[in-house]
């Protein structure tokens, strides 16, 4: 059996990180907390779809868990979970493009 890097049981290690860390565990709860916003100008589905999006350019596999279930509970379609996975993978290809002008300034100044 191959090992890998994450599992869906790592989550319960947040507690010990919670205990070994604790301001900055609440800090980082607390950020994580505006996602969730009922009250904000940005309604629920939006803000989740935009933190779906986030998630995919990140690679965070529990926050594109969390996100995904937030985004179906808010009202968001399959159709816009695939969108928005798409335009995240654009801008990321428009990133790494960016990045290749700099890549290419680099090269003509060496």
């Amino acid at each position: 059996m191959g090992s890998h890097n994450h599992d869906s049981d790592d989550v319960k290690l947040f507690k010990d990180m919670k205990e070994l860390a604790p301001t900055e565990f609440k800090a980082w709860l607390d950020l994580d907390k505006i996602v969730g916003r009922e009250d904000g100008k940005i309604p629920r589905k939006y803000r989740e779809l935009i933190a779906l999006a986030v998630a995919h350019v990140t690679q965070c596999v529990y926050c594109i868990d969390a996100h995904a279930k937030g985004a179906k509970k808010a009202g968001a379609t399959r159709e816009e979970v695939v969108e928005t996975t798409f335009l995240a993978a654009a801008l990321r290809a428009g990133g790494a493009a960016a990045h290749g002008t700099l890549a290419l300034k680099l090269y003509d100044r060496a």
